[in-house]
């Protein structure tokens, strides 16, 4: 089949590589794709949030099959249109996107299906805002209701920060995303990610992982998109996954199917788990970034046929095929992430590193220049490796990440210290 993946960072390189395992891929689009994306998959130049213009791509390019990678063309209904032309498309609809694109509506769909999460209140207003924070106490934590980039959330440990992030938000650091934010709780215990297909009515969970969110070594600084990520996470052990899935996942898709808005895609549950009681932090309507690279390191080219799948409505035909196996993936970040940052540096010693189905570098923001690859983003590239073990993929990892000849990038030196 001739496949169409839409997005340019780290999750959609990582997607194409796995897809284009697959014997069932023929031909593979990735618009606009990056510097490592266009080493394995044909680019294009697409505005892909307008609809119209992708439908015409597809009918120009005889497309067979459509993989949405980022967020904001779901919350923008690229996939609506995309169905409506006919196409087959993996991406949930622009009423089911608010899963992400709104806390406000997740929360909504929290107590309307029982789903254990964080108190919360919701405001437009400054003033409320701070009123309610002073009267609840730190910590506690702001966050934008819409798309921010994984930057919109602000775990304030005393008032004072909590107040500064709300007159941000509201004062207009996010734009429309900030517009309104919802206060919660801060919940205490271990976060991990939960990954599922759903098909509107079969629930197919595909995969674990844990995230590094904090920018620097210890998990200190600022909030980040992701400086890394390990698969499959211990904290989420079969029991933990079971009680997420029947208290919070299953409802959550029964309660959107009630709404007339049922769920077609991946549901990406951030989890916050104590006790062996996993409570939601949010959804996402869509892969992880950095936690895709890791699951895709792990299932490989089945993963075409198991989006396909759920596409189709034909979720409960399929299961993925496991191997005991562990991935690591380490962040490669331009100095000054998730600050400002330099574009244009030149990134060395690429091409010495290995291309296995254990060992790859997944480009994020990367394009070429006057033959040199380059950064243009803040996180730039996803060093990824898979082992017999959690240790085993740690050590790959880093001994790849060492090869790399670019002083003005940065990365973690501990992704994985929990588990390990």
């Amino acid at each position: 089949m001739n496949i169409l993946i839409l997005g340019g960072g780290g999750r959609e390189h990582s997607l194409a590589w796995a897809v284009k395992q697959n014997p069932k891929c023929d031909r593979l689009i990735v618009a606009p794709g990056n510097a490592g994306i266009a080493q394995i998959a044909e680019t294009a130049a697409l505005n892909i949030e307008d609809g119209d213009a992708v439908a015409s791509f597809c009918a120009d390019n005889a497309i067979d099959f459509v993989i949405i990678g980022p967020e904001a063309p779901l919350a923008a209904g690229v996939s609506d249109v995309l169905r409506a032309a006919g196409l087959t498309v993996f991406g949930c609809s622009q009423a089911a996107a608010q899963l992400e694109s709104s806390k406000a509506f997740t929360k909504a769909i929290c107590d309307a299906c029982a789903a254990p999460t964080a108190k919360y209140a919701h405001f437009t207003e400054t003033e409320a805002a701070k009123s309610y924070v002073s009267k609840h106490g730190a910590p506690i934590v702001i966050k934008a209701d819409g798309l921010a980039a994984g930057k919109g959330v602000v775990v304030a440990m005393d008032i004072e920060t909590a107040h500064a992030a709300i007159e941000d938000m509201l004062g207009g650091q996010f734009g429309d995303a900030g517009a309104e934010v919802v206060i919660e709780e801060f919940m205490e215990g271990e976060e991990a990610s939960y990954f599922l297909l759903c098909d509107g009515e079969t629930v197919l969970p595909v995969g674990t992982a844990q995230d590094h969110k904090r920018a620097f070594d210890g998990d200190e600084g600022p909030n980040t998109g992701g400086m890394g990520a390990y698969s499959p996470a211990p904290v989420l052990s079969d029991a933990v996954a079971e009680k997420a899935l029947t208290e919070i996942i299953q409802p959550t898709v029964a309660e959107m199917a009630k709404r007339g808005t049922p769920f077609q895609g991946v549901l990406y549950a951030g989890l916050m788990i104590k006790d062996g009681q996993p409570r939601l932090v949010e959804y996402n309507v869509r892969f992880g970034d950095p936690e895709c690279q890791v699951l895709m390191m792990r299932l490989g080219g089945q993963i075409l046929d198991l989006l396909h799948a759920c596409a189709t409505g034909r979720l409960a035909e399929v299961s993925p095929k496991w191997a005991d196996d562990h991935a690591m993936t380490i962040v490669m970040a331009a100095d000054g992430y998730p600050g400002s940052y330099e574009k244009g540096t030149v990134i060395k010693g690429l091409e010495a590193l290995p291309e296995t189905s254990s060992e790859m570098t997944f480009h994020a923001g990367t394009t070429q220049a006057n033959g040199a690859i380059t950064a243009t983003g803040g996180r730039v590239l996803n060093i990824t490796a898979r082992g017999s073990s959690l240790k085993d993929a740690h050590t790959k990892a880093y001994a790849m990440i060492k090869q790399i000849d670019w002083p003005e990038g940065f990365y973690r030196t501990d992704i994985g210290h929990r588990a390990l």
